[in-house]
């Protein structure tokens, strides 16, 4: 009997249903409906279920199989881009401009698409989670520009990534090493990437089955973590730190 799709109920302490009943069609739609309110989009997160939909779509709940993951010690900047960055001015900081870097995630063009699907409600959603200390930015400056970033959602041990973009070519590949780095001298192992593509696969992303992810992500979030803002806290990552970094491709 094929699996139907949930509408969830507008209570935001409404539970989700069991990720293994996601779609195979398209893959990982579990359900729809309900709201973006910090509440349901964390319980979302620990269950490893994602918001996504374009305009003009109801909210759309994800849980994909395979999943893409980062290991926070498997991220792989090329060797041209490591050759560019020895003679770079870039810095990196950690929640200094989380509005911007959403924002700059809204705009970037993305191959294929037409459009974003960070609309004004996500853009909402994800400024209170960060105003309640859960979703957190890290920012790539020259000087005081902004030049890339990424930005997503920490629970306990587990960081879930949701967007990034470049103003420069490698912008974002700088943004996503050096969350990998903090996170990896914090002791937290894996970056949650969501849906595969090859760009995440040429930097190291792994595909793996949604049943360990889920079982990682379980265990992983009951840990404890860093609340509240990064920016004083967050390691300070130095250009030069992720040039000697580990993965070399």
């Amino acid at each position: 009997m094929p699996l139907r799709l949930t509408w969830l109920h507008p209570d935001p302490q409404s539970p989700f249903p069991a990720a293994d009943r996601a779609l195979s069609n398209p893959d990982g739609l579990l359900a729809a409906g309900g709201d973006l309110s910090p509440e349901r989009l964390l319980n979302a997160y620990r269950q490893g279920i994602f918001p996504w939909y374009s305009e003009g779509q109801p909210i759309l709940w994800w849980s994909p199989d395979p999943r893409m993951v980062f290991r926070t010690d498997g991220v792989r900047l090329s060797s041209r881009l490591r050759r560019r960055l020895r003679h770079s001015d870039w810095r990196v900081q950690a929640d200094t401009a989380f509005a911007a870097v959403i924002d700059a995630c809204a705009s970037a063009p993305r191959r294929g698409q037409d459009g974003t699907w960070i609309d004004g409600r996500m853009r909402e959603a994800y400024l209170a989670l960060h105003r309640a200390g859960h979703a957190h930015s890290i920012e790539v400056f020259v000087e005081s520009t902004l030049v890339g970033g990424i930005y997503g959602v920490a629970i306990g041990r587990m960081f879930y990534g949701e967007s990034m973009f470049s103003r420069e070519s490698g912008g974002s590949k700088v943004a996503l090493a050096a969350l990998a780095e903090g996170l990896r001298l914090w002791g937290w192992p894996l970056i949650d990437a969501q849906v595969e593509n090859p760009h995440l696969l040429s930097l190291g992303a792994e595909r793996w089955p949604r049943r360990d992810f889920l079982k990682t992500v379980e265990d992983l979030v009951k840990q404890s973590g860093h609340d509240g803002a990064w920016t004083e806290i967050f390691p300070r990552i130095a250009i030069k730190d992720l040039i000697t970094a580990r993965p070399r491709c």
